[in-house]
């Protein structure tokens, strides 16, 4: 099924999105709020019904799972072989702030593992995304909705006495803020950068980040398509393990277990996003 998949249409589905969420953005807009008291925006539905309707269309027998669709019972999806996990706009909260830090997320699982991936953040001009087994790519997008420029990842020549830390900007828990402490070191200097979104997933998968440390809440939507880009990166997203105290040096008999999908509670666990 993977191989035919054309990644290139799934680029053009995230653009076409994108293009219509910064029409949205540009402009007010009004904010309603979910039943778990998340905000929705305008910009949410249409880019979800763009999204949706495109893959479809295209690939009539591969289920979806959105965020803004009706969720399908377990009993029915945990025979799926291949399924869409869409995020339409990750970082409502981003999005309503006008900070920029926000992405249209879209993944491809293959039973519980991420195979494809693609994350656009249209207000940076930035496309991230990867195939399972060609590798990750980060690609610039000009004002016409055009990609320009591309690069493997990771693309950042890394600072070995500098420990790189991502964290949320609007989702800092107090167990983030201890567990980053609790990283600082004799030997390197400890950077901290806060960002919104998947775009955190992102940056440990450019090498711009060495490590991305989620102690709060996600749903598998949130993370499915940066997870595929992290791992065709040569990284890793990992259940947070409170026993390993050193998620870059551990030895491999002590790796914790790698973060799945499809899940009957599709609450993502903690996680530890790095290089193994």
């Amino acid at each position: 099924m993977l191989e035919q998949i054309d990644i290139e249409k799934i680029k053009s589905i995230a653009l076409e999105a994108g293009e219509a969420i910064m029409k949205i953005y540009a402009k007010d807009f009004n904010i309603e709020y979910k039943d778990d008291k998340s905000p929705l925006t305008e910009a949410d539905i249409l880019a979800n019904e763009i999204i949706c309707s495109a893959l479809q269309k295209l690939y009539p027998l591969i289920p979806l799972m959105s965020e803004e669709n009706k969720e399908t019972p377990y009993e029915v999806r945990k025979n799926w072989e291949y399924y869409w996990c869409i995020d339409p706009i990750d970082g409502t909260k981003e999005f309503i702030k006008k900070n920029d830090e926000f992405t249209v997320n879209i993944a491809l699982i293959h039973k519980d593992t991420p195979v494809l991936g693609v994350v656009y953040a249209p207000a940076l001009g930035e496309l991230y995304h990867a195939k399972q087994g060609e590798g990750a790519y980060l690609s610039v997008v000009d004002s016409q909705w055009s990609i320009v420029d591309s690069k493997r990842l990771p693309c950042y020549k890394k600072d070995e006495n500098v420990l790189n830390v991502v964290a949320s900007k609007s989702h800092l828990s107090q167990e983030t803020e201890e567990f980053i402490k609790n990283l600082s070191t004799s030997d390197k200097k400890l950077s901290t950068i806060s960002k919104g979104s998947s775009l955190k997933l992102c940056m440990v998968a450019t090498g711009e980040a060495d490590i991305y440390p989620r102690l709060a809440p996600t749903m598998e939507w949130d993370t499915a398509a940066a997870h595929a880009i992290v791992l065709e990166s040569g990284k890793n997203v990992y259940i947070y393990d409170p026993n390993i105290t050193d998620y870059q040096l551990a030895a491999s008999d002590n790796r914790p277990l790698a973060m799945q999908y499809n899940k009957e509670n599709l609450l993502n666990p903690w996680f530890v996003v790095a290089k193994w």
